[in-house]
């Protein structure tokens, strides 16, 4: 085989090849974006969030969440965390409230969002990750496996490391409205036809114990709801006699057919738009 065709295959196969992933100027956000194609974590400006001290309802979520990013900012052990429960009730909101509070300490904790889907190429981002001096959350919002869906055994990468190990400068937190992360049908299903019932959904089931915090979320009554609403009211300075904040809330809710803490948040922005209030920084 000639010289030029052996030049040929080399550069056909260089332009085959990806493209090095080049680190990004960590020094320029305190958020960021994972994206593939090509691989790239993109600078967040701002991070759209309410402040820690909004989130009615979650104090013993919020207390634990909170204590755990500390140890982990400070360079101490800390467990991956899994959010999960009732929709709406401020499981990603309480992820972000907690990187401000601890950089609002002084710590330069960075936020890295990854989307499920790119759970694949976590790998990847690990190995950027791993040698840089900087404390890394890794944050998957929504996470949860259907059936024949493999991505779970990219997230081992994250919760577990391989060989290697998960680098001791990068921590997982997740929400999920599934507690084990796959539906319970799906879990029953596996277990009524596989020859090992047992061991069937073992390894899917597993991957929520790889999280060392379990953090419930449950739906609030309507006292809680109508607390959410106070607080933000008061933030913003929104003033209206008790009971027309209060019947207008209760309608508002019944309309929607569901109290959460993203319905007192959609009342609250109605209401700020009503009275010509703005709602910027929250």
């Amino acid at each position: 085989m000639s010289g030029k065709t052996l030049k040929r295959i080399a550069e056909a196969l260089e332009r085959l090849a990806p493209a090095p992933v080049v680190a990004p100027d960590f020094d320029a956000a305190e958020a960021f974006v994972w994206h593939v194609e090509p691989d790239r974590l993109e600078p967040v400006p701002q991070v759209a969030r309410v402040a820690l001290d909004l989130l009615v309802g979650v104090d013993r979520a919020r207390d634990t969440l909170l204590e755990n990013t500390l140890h982990f900012a400070k360079g101490l052990p800390a467990n991956n965390a899994l959010l999960w429960g009732a929709r709406g009730m401020g499981k990603s909101s309480l992820v972000k409230a907690v990187h401000a509070a601890v950089r609002a300490r002084g710590l330069p904790l960075k936020l890295v969002e990854l989307q499920r889907e790119d759970l694949p190429s976590v790998a990847r981002l690990l190995n950027m990750l791993r040698t840089r001096p900087e404390r890394f959350v890794l944050f998957c919002d929504d996470l949860s496996f259907s059936h024949d869906d493999q991505h779970y055994k990219s997230l081992k990468a994250v919760l577990d490391g391989g060989i290697e190990g998960r680098p001791e400068n990068v921590l997982f937190y997740a929400t999920s409205n599934r507690r084990h992360l796959m539906p319970r049908d799906m879990i029953e299903n596996e277990r009524s036809s596989a020859i090992n019932p047992s061991e069937a959904v073992e390894e899917k089931v597993s991957l929520s114990d790889r999280f060392g915090l379990w953090l419930g979320f449950h739906a609030c009554d309507q006292d809680q709801f109508l607390d959410m609403i106070r607080g933000y009211c008061t933030a913003f300075g929104i003033t209206l006699p008790e009971d027309q904040l209060r019947a207008e809330a209760i309608e508002w809710q019944a309309t929607r057919g569901s109290r959460s803490g993203r319905v007192a948040w959609q009342f609250v922005t109605d209401l700020a738009g009503r009275h010509g209030i703005s709602l910027t920084g929250a």
